[in-house]
């Protein structure tokens, strides 16, 4: 029998967990960092969500990916090479299931910057729509394996639809409201 997915309720240290992440990654990529921010569903309050911290790094290019990828190495972090890695390279900590951070790096200024923040503070600023993505995470996570990482895509993939809907609607209604620069 297989495990699914844990969706658990929201935890209210979450926030501190990537505050404290936040400082090592900060520290250890210097400048290189543009911007450090919280994302995922563990960046909603009150959102149920995987246990997972979900950051996002920006930085002035995406390449050479070392200029990033050795700091973070350094802290724990794996990169997941794949075909995203053109404008958002994915690194994991620890290198085994299950994971407790995942980091996304993209570039400043960028669409996919843009589009992510737009959709967390859509999502922050709408608990009925936040609501409705908690309940579809909770159906296909029932609906998935956690130990198998081809189901942990289709989870993923399976929200796609709704997140590109909501982020269409927030793009469309000027979120983010603001993106400020260290």
């Amino acid at each position: 029998m297989s495990k699914g997915i844990e969706v658990g309720p929201y935890n209210a240290h979450w926030p501190r967990q990537f505050d404290v992440e936040r400082e090592k990654i900060a520290a250890t990529l210097g400048t290189v960092a543009v911007r450090i921010d919280h994302n995922g569903s563990t960046s909603v309050p009150g959102l149920a969500a995987k246990p997972i911290i979900d950051i996002q790094i920006s930085v002035r290019r995406l390449q050479p990916m070392e200029d990033y990828a050795r700091g973070l190495v350094r802290l724990g972090y794996v990169h997941l090479p794949h075909p995203d890695d053109a404008f958002c390279p994915f690194f994991h900590r620890p290198n085994t299931w299950p994971h407790t951070h995942h980091v996304h790096v993209v570039q400043s200024g960028g669409d996919e910057e843009c589009r992510t923040l737009a959709f967390r503070d859509y999502l922050r600023e709408h608990a009925s729509v936040a609501r409705q993505y908690e309940d579809l995470k909770r159906f296909l996570a029932a609906q998935h394996n956690a130990a198998d990482f081809s189901s942990q895509q289709a989870y993923a993939e399976a929200k796609g639809a709704f997140i590109e809907d909501v982020t269409q609607r927030a793009l469309a209604q000027g979120y983010p409201h603001r993106i400020v620069r260290w």
